[in-house]
């Protein structure tokens, strides 16, 4: 195992029941610096997937590791190195949106310097600023997706894992996003996102899989996996 390894999934199984599983030994690896797709439709197995890698959901056979740290037996581990934004952000509705990030930076033991400076780059980068002293309830859904954003950097974790990040925000957000990733990615870390949207993905990603009916059917880097052709013809041909 390389020691870059940040995300290994190693036959995760997750059964509704006897005969139907929502993911079906699945396996993947995702290494530092990389920007990984798992790609697939709606009830595909993406979010069980997502969902287990950052310890809400209880799963039935195989080992997911976060920098060598096993999401079953070390979860504090795991969780102090990993972001989670999930596809529908669940805030504290009766908190400012700074009062929010202040909650979560206090967390995270993040200090009074610090986390002023990312909350303002990330929110000046996201145009949320202003909007910061006021409740959560009165957010829209994409002002919410951004606050759970910034909640997500405010620690600069080793694994940002995104559930459907892109379906939500407007244009000029998921554009800063995707920069963010990349920014990201530079420093060293590793992003692993659910999308079904094929061309951001194509256009984001070093690496993809695609899963299916709770398998992966196909998995690599963008370029051994498309090799000359978009990844909606793969798609289309293998699912």
């Amino acid at each position: 195992m390389g020691n870059n390894a940040m995300l290994e999934i190693k036959g995760y199984t997750k059964k509704y029941s006897e005969d139907k599983k929502a993911a079906d030994n699945v396996c993947l690896t995702v290494e530092s610096g990389d920007i990984y797709g798992f790609i697939g439709h709606n009830g595909a197995g993406k979010s069980t997937t997502i969902r287990a890698v950052v310890g809400v959901l209880d799963f039935d056979e195989g080992e997911i590791l976060i920098d060598g740290h096993s999401v079953k037996t070390e979860p504090l581990e795991c969780k102090k190195i990993t972001a989670y934004i999930p596809d529908n952000p669940d805030l504290y509705e009766n908190l400012t949106g700074i009062q929010y990030l202040n909650f979560i930076a206090d967390i995270f033991g993040i200090d009074s310097a610090e986390r002023e400076e990312r909350i303002k780059k990330y929110a000046d980068m996201l145009e949320i600023t202003d909007a910061l002293g006021d409740m959560i309830a009165s957010y829209s859904h994409g002002m919410k997706q951004k606050v759970a954003i910034i909640s997500a950097l405010i620690d600069e974790p080793k694994l940002l894992v995104l559930d459907e990040p892109f379906v939500g925000l407007d244009p000029k957000a998921a554009f800063t996003l995707k920069q963010i990733m990349h920014e990201m990615c530079e420093k060293g870390t590793a992003v692993f996102f659910s999308t079904h949207v094929l061309d951001v993905a194509e256009k984001l990603c070093n690496k993809v899989a695609i899963i299916k009916q709770g398998k992966i059917i196909a998995s690599g880097t963008m370029q051994e996996l498309t090799g000359g052709q978009s990844l909606e013809e793969v798609f289309l041909e293998v699912v």
